[in-house]
């Protein structure tokens, strides 16, 4: 009793600690500018600024609340810090929660002339891309929208300005990205257009009109990269703007990663594409060797030498196709006769399954659609197939030409996803067209055709794949039957609740319109007979949702975790069930990252602490997982990297851990 109260206190310091973000910009006028700082051990401490850059900024500015980072400095700007250095040599991909994902390094030879300042953004543009979209402005504490009758064109230039996203293309009224949620600005903008933030703006409270979210204003900046020459704004030469001149980029090293922060930036979709040797001619030359995560909201935030320094001539200028469909065209259909390319590609197809969501690997590289070899192709990688086609899990991961073997050439071998990359391409692989492979050999995956939405992986909302859309279920056409096969195709064990009444939130879209009869014992819901006499008239109040254990296995592959002697479902020992037996996962360089996952895939909030050392007991039965590497983002713990079942140099002194918020997302 005694332990677990003092479990319950540790929680609840800890969750204290996160809602009240010890970490700070002090400084600079402002919450979201100035010399960083952060709290450690009761201490206000700053950050070196070794190998600081934009990324480990957007962390910060994200974890504050605060718009996108503006600059990084890597010497404080606004003056130097004093007491311990709680952190050096910060090194963010860019997409982590918390700045404290990354591990605390204190280092007294790095001097105070180098702690880290920084500004972040108090203006955003949300439902766009990340040069478009609805305006809001931080106040305080809160994100408010700014009323189209009190926005103009100078109030447009600073706005543009400010996210670095150049000029104004047009400022679009009656909520044309959207309704925003919370307030709106209660004050009249009045910039003169050469401000440098949309704060330093002089502002008038004699308000003219009496604004709502439905006059939520929108705003298109030209942006500060373009694609030239490739016959539509989502395919060409790539071109960024540096000092008010337009340049190209070096292909040397250029690759999907790449394209895709070119293709996000620009609202284009997913990048089909990284091509380079000019394939869409040449021009002068601002950037080389060229090196993003994949996950930076801008291409000037990528790694790169200095502006203009390169050892590159213009035969290499750097390329990219990406797919064309952006993400806020349901928003502003008109936008498409501007912006929309004329034919969305998709760079990865699965061939003679039956359906889109099953069969052969195909991708399509060079104007050339070519085969996947199946060496060492396991669930991570069908998982990405499957989430960039948009066909919910992967059920199966297959080799040895299940589907038939293809033709043409054998375009990848050796495929090593992670889990979480947005395309197919941006996974590690031999090289195009490189392989010790045959056709014999070709990959294949199985998709789900259904997505439990807004729970847990293994809970939600029940929505099924039709063409290419995505359906909701009416609660009084699926019943006990359905449920069994919905949990066993998505490998989430038995049904636990049916619940009706948008339990799980109101969907978007239609709703299915026929009736499933399920037997109960297909492997798919698209195996199961349909009726079209419905008897009833359903509304998105309607919306089904369903509860499924989460404790089965699909093949081989572990598809559910728990956490054990922590007093509650969402905190203790983590353990995973392989081949039929829980096992426990070793310690050893396990994070919040990993955490993270964990808690996801239970339906049970934010991570709150990653432990190890056996902070919950030791546990028995096999170590099935050691040196787990997830990037975050992943639905389950199966996709992470890990040095493979039942490999480890652990003991069950170092069984990891986890503490979750607890709070579900239903």
């Amino acid at each position: 009793q005694n332990n677990n109260k003092h479990l319950q206190v540790q929680e609840l310091c800890i969750l204290y600690a996160k809602k009240h973000l010890p970490l700070r910009l002090r400084g600079g006028g402002g919450s979201c500018s100035g010399m960083l700082e952060v709290y450690h051990n009761a201490e206000w401490g700053s950050v070196c600024g070794d190998l600081w850059d934009i990324r480990d900024a957007q962390v910060v500015c994200r974890q504050l609340g605060c718009g996108p980072a503006l600059s990084a400095n890597r010497s404080a700007a606004d003056g130097s810090g004093e007491g311990t250095t709680w952190m050096n040599r910060v090194k963010c991909r860019g997409n982590e929660i918390h700045l404290w994902d990354y591990v605390f390094n204190v280092d007294q030879s790095c001097d105070h002339t180098r702690d880290v300042g920084m500004i972040c953004s108090g203006v955003r543009l949300v439902n766009g891309s990340r040069c478009s979209g609805r305006v809001e402005v931080l106040q305080g504490e809160s994100w408010v929208t700014v009323c189209d009758s009190d926005f103009d064109q100078q109030g447009a230039e600073v706005v543009c300005r400010e996210l670095g996203c150049g000029s104004p293309v047009e400022v679009l009224g009656a909520a044309a990205f959207g309704r925003g949620e919370g307030q709106v600005w209660s004050e009249e903008l009045q910039c003169r257009g050469n401000e440098s933030q949309i704060h330093f703006c002089p502002t008038s409270s004699s308000l003219k009109h009496n604004c709502s979210h439905d006059n939520d204003v929108g705003l298109v900046c030209a942006g500060s990269v373009r694609l030239v020459d490739g016959g539509s704004r989502c395919a060409g030469r790539v071109e960024v703007l540096h000092r008010g001149q337009w340049g190209t980029v070096c292909g040397d090293d250029w690759d999907m990663s790449d394209a895709a922060v070119v293709c996000r930036e620009l609202g284009c979709g997913e990048a089909v594409d990284a091509l380079s040797k000019s394939h869409f001619g040449s021009g002068p030359i601002w950037m080389d060797d060229v090196d993003c995560s994949g996950s930076e909201s801008t291409l000037k935030n990528c790694r790169s030498p200095v502006w203009g320094k390169h050892d590159c001539n213009e035969t290499h200028n750097s390329g990219v196709i990406c797919s064309g469909k952006l993400h806020y065209v349901h928003l502003y259909p008109h936008m498409c006769l501007l912006f929309c390319s004329s034919s969305p590609l998709s760079s990865v197809r699965l061939m003679n399954g039956g359906s889109r969501c099953a069969g052969r690997v195909e991708v399509l590289h060079r104007g050339q659609w070519g085969t996947v070899c199946g060496n060492n192709w396991d669930m991570r990688d069908a998982a990405v197939v499957c989430r960039e086609l948009g066909c919910g899990e992967a059920v199966h991961a297959v080799s040895e030409s299940h589907f038939g073997s293809g033709s043409g050439p054998i375009w990848m071998d050796d495929v090593d996803c992670s889990g979480s990359e947005s395309t197919l391409k941006n996974c590690q692989m031999r090289g195009w067209g490189k392989h010790n492979c045959n056709p014999s050999t070709d990959a294949g995956v199985i998709c789900s055709g259904v997505l439990l939405v807004n729970g847990s992986r293994c809970s939600g909302r029940v929505e099924v794949l039709h063409g290419e859309s995505w359906f909701t279920v009416c609660d009084a056409d699926f019943n006990q039957q359905d449920a069994e096969v919905v949990c066993r195709e998505l490998g989430c064990g038995s049904p636990v609740e049916v619940l009706g009444a948008a339990a799980f939130g109101r969907g978007e879209g239609q709703v299915w319109s026929e009736e499933l009869q399920c037997r109960g014992n297909e492997s798919q819901i698209h195996f199961c007979p349909k009726s079209s006499s419905l008897k009833h008239n359903c509304s998105h109040d309607n919306d089904v949702g369903l509860v499924c254990s989460g404790k089965s296995c699909i093949g081989e592959n572990p598809c559910s975790a728990r956490l054990v002697d922590g007093g509650s479902r969402c905190a203790g020992r983590v353990e995973v069930l392989h081949r039929g037996q829980w096992g426990t996962v070793c310690g050893d360089n396990w994070d919040m990252r990993d955490a993270a996952v964990v808690c996801r895939e239970l339906g049970c909030g934010e991570a709150v602490h990653a432990v190890s050392e056996s902070h919950f007991g030791s546990g028995s039965g096999p170590i099935w997982m050691d040196n787990v590497h997830c990037s975050g983002s992943e639905s389950t713990l199966i996709n992470c990297e890990s040095a493979g079942w039942g490999k480890h140099n652990c003991d069950h002194s170092k069984d990891a851990g986890v503490i979750c918020s607890g709070k579900l997302y239903h």
